[in-house]
């Protein structure tokens, strides 16, 4: 295996493991992450679909969301998001 792809395959450990927290931790609202990190859960998955258009994948929005955030994104609006 060359080093390109063991870097790939960390990087995409390293994404899994993010998006599994995330998942976890779902007492820290987008807006949290806005304020803290100057980034969301959404706004990963909108970088998702950019990358996957840049290598010629199409990928719906709402798909890459369901991606990131373990399932549709009304229900998880539903089930933790705070007013």
């Amino acid at each position: 295996m060359s080093g390109a792809d063991t870097q790939t395959q960390i990087e995409a450990a390293v994404l899994r493991r993010l998006l599994g927290h995330l998942r976890e931790h779902t007492e820290v609202q987008n807006i949290d992450l806005m304020n803290l990190a100057g980034f969301c859960r959404n706004c990963i998955a909108k970088w998702w679909v950019e990358e996957a258009e840049r290598h010629g994948t199409p990928l719906e929005y709402e798909s890459a969301r369901e991606q990131v955030y373990g399932m549709a994104y009304p229900e998880w609006k539903r089930l933790y998001q705070k007013p």
